[in-house]
């Protein structure tokens, strides 16, 4: 971030921060699971504001803001929902920006012996393989990035009768991780955390493979001035160094 850039942010989010400390209702999609509690801990220490975060997968989250939970940021997986709840009127206008692109990957514990970095995709058409998790492609998208790369590499169809699928990609990586299936196609932001990273091993799925995985930080409608000031926190540099370590671009 330049010198210009960090003036305005600075100036923009000191301007947002009210006189007393407020609690801010955050949805969040899982995939960030790890990242956005270090993400809040920076920014109640720096604000004295309190976040109640509700994370789940971003098409059932979306589902609730529309039927109207009480959120005040949500931070979705896909632009798509960001589109929708702005056609919706449930956005601040022009508030809607994307503060990162996830990343897939295959995921296998530790003790499995499928030689990963050499199968890539066809790690998944490894005789010992019986289960597969991802995320339901119907409301996370990060379960559509996994199907959509598996038909990109024509596994597929092989393995389709295989998956199990995970409300969100984040009970998607707690299956794999915890034995109740062998291997699986989880975010790249949950394999980069630490738990993960002891229990098991992962091959990154190129780009190509599968449609960008944008994620939007969206104010909601009718939003105080302490959620406006989270929704900034989350270009700040601050939040930035955090996404990236998690591996978001």
């Amino acid at each position: 971030m330049n010198f210009r850039a960090a003036l305005w942010f600075a100036l923009t989010f000191l301007g947002a921060i009210p006189a007393h400390a407020a609690e801010i209702r955050v949805a969040a999609a899982s995939d960030l699971n790890f990242a956005i509690k270090e993400i809040i801990a920076g920014f109640e220490k720096k604000t004295g504001h309190t976040v109640s975060l509700t994370p789940g997968s971003s098409g059932n989250l979306s589902n609730q803001i529309v039927q109207g939970a009480p959120f005040q940021v949500f931070l979705a997986a896909g632009r798509e929902y960001a589109q929708q709840l702005e056609k919706a009127g449930r956005t601040e206008p022009g508030s809607v920006f994307i503060y990162g692109t996830g990343r897939i990957v295959v995921w296998t514990p530790r003790n499995s012996p499928i030689d990963i970095d050499k199968l890539g995709m066809e790690s998944l058409l490894h005789p010992s393989v019986k289960t597969i998790a991802i995320a339901n492609p119907e409301h996370a998208p990060y379960g559509r990035a996994a199907v959509a790369a598996m038909e990109k590499t024509n596994v597929y169809a092989r393995v389709k009768s295989k998956i199990v699928l995970g409300e969100s990609v984040s009970q998607a990586a707690q299956f794999v991780q915890s034995g109740a299936a062998d291997i699986g196609v989880i975010a790249l932001s949950l394999a980069s955390s630490d738990p993960m990273k002891q229990a098991g091993r992962y091959w990154l799925i190129p780009a190509s493979m599968h449609p960008p995985l944008e994620q939007a930080a969206i104010l909601l409608k009718g939003s105080s001035s302490a959620a406006r000031s989270f929704h900034e926190w989350m270009r700040s540099p601050e939040a930035v160094a955090i996404l990236k370590r998690y591996g978001f671009q």
